[in-house]
């Protein structure tokens, strides 16, 4: 198990290393000019060449990247060029809020997905069937953004139920806090719900025509017994996969997600400081985001062995 990690951990840092280069020159290369963002148009050039000496933007962007690889493998991801507060500070404090939608986005995902799921293969070509397999694809089909705003729409201009965007801390006002997420949570989590619908579907029906299925069935064991007893813990294997890959693809949609809905979380902290040309915070929470999936999937491949202990790390 040890040594299996370890070859995930070690196979993984020469995608990271690509990574870090990709996200640092399409940062840099970018039009527009930091320096005089933050000291505006009219700024004399001697007060531009000293500030931007100071932040270390006039030297070569091989020697700029190398100096922000080794700040970062110390930990030491910069401070942002506006406020000048630290980029892992930023972070830390905009990363609640993110994880809180991820894991309610997740839990609606998983309580839509997998029973749909399971419904659609025990009564395979059934209307159920087809009302599952459609509404899967339409959540598939159906880009976050714009759910989110057909739910603001619905909920709380014509219904008028929900508050249309804002953020409560849960510690603060639990009720509110949910009341604000639920349609975020939804309009995150209804592509991932369609996929696991569709991946559940698809490895129950192949494992309900396996052997081991029919020997349960022939020893009389009730329908129920024989799916969640037998079928559906290896039928799970193929969805965890899908999961383990889609933590990543949570975090990165919340970036549209949080704009939408107005939540402070380091979506919306990436999208305010693109337009404000915050290298280092784009860069930082980008890096976050790459790093978050590659831990995903190393997790998603860990759990194998849990669901199937045939599967060996050797």
């Amino acid at each position: 198990m040890v040594r299996f990690i370890v070859g995930r951990l070690l196979g993984t840092l020469p995608v990271l290393f690509f990574l870090s280069i990709a996200i640092f020159l399409m940062l840099q290369l970018t039009p527009g000019d930091p320096v005089k963002l933050m000291l505006g148009e009219d700024a004399d050039e001697q007060t531009v060449a000293a500030l931007r000496e100071e932040l270390g933007l006039d030297r070569p962007l091989a020697v700029q990247y190398f100096f922000w690889l080794g700040n970062v493998l110390q930990g030491d991801l910069g401070r942002s060029i506006r406020t000048r507060q630290p980029v892992l500070e930023a972070i830390v404090s905009r990363l609640p809020v993110t994880l809180e939608l991820s894991f309610l986005s997740l839990l609606v995902a998983l309580l839509i997905g997998i029973p749909s799921g399971i419904l659609s293969a025990i009564r395979r070509n059934s209307a159920t069937d087809v009302a599952s397999t459609t509404l899967a694809l339409i959540g598939v089909s159906m880009p976050n953004f714009f759910l989110g705003i057909l739910l603001i729409l619905l909920f709380s201009l014509w219904l008028r139920v929900l508050p249309p965007s804002g953020y409560a801390p849960f510690a603060q006002d639990p009720v509110q806090n949910l009341k604000l997420m639920i349609m975020p949570s939804i309009a995150l989590g209804a592509a991932l719900a369609g996929i696991i619908s569709r991946m559940t579907r698809s490895s129950l029906l192949e494992v309900l025509g396996a052997d081991y299925v029919r020997t349960a069935r022939a020893k009389g064991l009730r329908d129920r017994a024989v799916i969640l007893g037998h079928a559906l813990k290896n039928a799970m294997i193929p969805v965890v996969t899908v999961v383990g890959l889609q933590v990543g693809t949570l975090l990165g949609g919340a970036i549209l997600t949080e704009t939408i809905f107005a939540l402070p979380g380091i979506g919306r902290l990436v999208v305010d400081n693109i337009f404000a040309r915050d290298f280092p915070i784009v860069q930082g929470v980008i890096l976050f985001l790459a790093v978050t999936r590659v831990l995903s999937n190393l997790v998603a491949d860990l759990l194998y062995g849990v669901l199937d202990p045939r599967i060996s790390y050797t």
